[in-house]
């Protein structure tokens, strides 16, 4: 585990960001071999019915992610202040209110999985695979939602190794799986769900395996699962909003999504390849934010202010760098990135990724800035600001997207992401300067108190 309240901050926010890094270079590397597979095995249509379901898919999931991470910042304060009966109790409310929003989820998103890929206007050649994918994904919610809310638990106390381990063993069985299920027993798009949700099952076990044997202060006993309702209040305050913060970002790419859908299958083929390539963007900038988030938790539960505003400078240059670097590399190297994903036949598709490259790199910096900044904000404790810019980011994307479907076309609507994240920013920026000025001051009243003492 890494004491994030003692030492450099960025050193440490490097060491603690780097597990988080590998982990998340695993699940992408899971992901570009899934989308291989299917793409290279059964074709263009397969790949593009899987696509299509990736924001319907992070509708759901994300908020039930989402409010793991709320939870977990809980955990990060009190880990910090050294309150480890406080940690149990809140590892206990946050384990209940985890379970009970995966099994409701799961029965909604099971029941309205088809009527809302229908409501998308996804193009029919693509609405069975697509429906028997979600299909297996959605029926092993619990199994995802258990793994992110026990891996955000383990970070919020300092530890980023144990839920990469989990996670490598999680890539590597999804891997041999995916194999086996689309190669072997020929399950095709529904064979690649189940391999996930089997994956993701054992990486739950290793991860309650690891807790009962190896961190006493996650120990749970009869009396950390009394609650009382200001406690729950506080949790579900924290933890629900950023569920829905997820998932009104998820509705702007939904809403992209069905205007994608309108424009055919080659449309929504190079919306595929996008996506895959944004979380390659993205995945540095996601690995700092959320060590953003905990170094920001434990600071503050410790009372070291000053080292909280020192770390969130460092986080945004390294970010911002990432993003100039990874979009140049990218745009340069367009061809090889789409031959990944799909025959270097299909000319038309590797064009409109070229085209998504260029519209989304120009503003990746902008982005790196956006997942620094909301991740110190929810790890000060505030909620509301980042479910207001998500909101930002849905009217920006949804008004873009359906704009520019009637009026500029195509190239307009790659614009709507870039537009969503300015607008994103935009929200965060007051609150960051006013965060940041509570911070002075109170960094200042502890120097004065101190003063005082002497």
């Amino acid at each position: 585990m890494i004491d994030l309240t003692k030492g450099k901050p960025i050193k440490v926010i490097l060491l603690f960001t780097f597990p988080l890094l590998l982990g998340n270079l695993f699940q992408l590397f899971y992901n570009f071999i899934d989308a291989i597979i299917v793409g290279q095995t059964l074709g263009k249509d397969a790949f593009a019915a899987v696509g299509a379901t990736s924001a319907l898919n992070f509708l759901i999931m994300g908020f039930a992610i989402g409010i793991t991470s709320g939870f977990s910042i809980i955990i990060s304060q009190r880990f910090g202040a050294n309150d480890d009966e406080g940690v149990k109790h809140s590892f206990a409310i946050g384990l209940f209110l985890t379970l009970i929003t995966a099994l409701v989820l799961t029965v909604i998103a099971f029941t309205m999985a088809r009527p809302l890929l229908e409501i998308m206007q996804t193009p029919p050649e693509l609405i069975r695979d697509a429906h028997d994918f979600l299909k297996a994904i959605f029926g092993g919610m619990v199994f995802t939602v258990l793994f992110n809310y026990l891996s955000n638990v383990l970070r919020a106390i300092g530890d980023s190794r144990t839920p990469l381990i989990a996670l490598i063993i999680s890539t590597i069985l999804n891997i041999i799986l995916e194999f086996v299920f689309i190669l072997g027993l020929h399950a095709d798009v529904f064979g690649a769900g189940i391999a996930t949700i089997i994956a993701q099952a054992f990486s739950v076990l290793y991860l309650v395996i690891y807790i009962k044997l190896k961190v006493p202060v996650l120990h749970l006993h009869k009396q950390h699962f009394k609650f009382d309702k200001k406690e729950i209040s506080k949790h579900a305050a924290l933890g629900y909003p950023m569920g829905f913060q997820s998932s009104i970002i998820a509705i702007g790419s939904l809403t992209l999504q069905i205007v994608l859908n309108k424009m055919g299958t080659d449309v929504v083929a190079m919306q595929a390849i996008g996506r895959q390539i944004d979380q390659l963007a993205m995945l540095p900038m996601i690995s700092l934010g959320l060590a953003v988030t905990t170094f920001t938790a434990q600071n503050f539960g410790a009372r070291q202010y000053k080292r909280m505003l020192i770390g969130l400078k460092h986080s945004v240059i390294i970010n911002v760098i990432w993003g100039i670097v990874f979009a140049a590399v990218l745009v340069t190297f367009n061809q090889f990135f789409s031959g990944l994903f799909i025959s270097h036949s299909e000319t038309k598709i590797i064009h409109l990724a070229f085209e998504y490259y260029l519209v989304n790199g120009l503003f990746y910096w902008i982005l790196a800035i956006l997942f620094v900044v909301r991740s110190f904000i929810q790890g000060y404790g505030n909620s509301l600001v980042p479910t207001l810019a998500g909101m930002a980011e849905l009217v920006m994307r949804a008004g873009v997207s359906v704009l520019s479907l009637v009026t500029v076309g195509l190239i307009g609507v790659l614009f709507s992401s870039p537009a969503a994240w300015i607008g994103s920013v935009i929200i965060l920026v007051p609150s960051y300067f006013k965060i940041t000025k509570d911070l002075r001051h109170r960094s200042d009243h502890e120097l004065a108190e101190a003063d005082d003492l002497d």
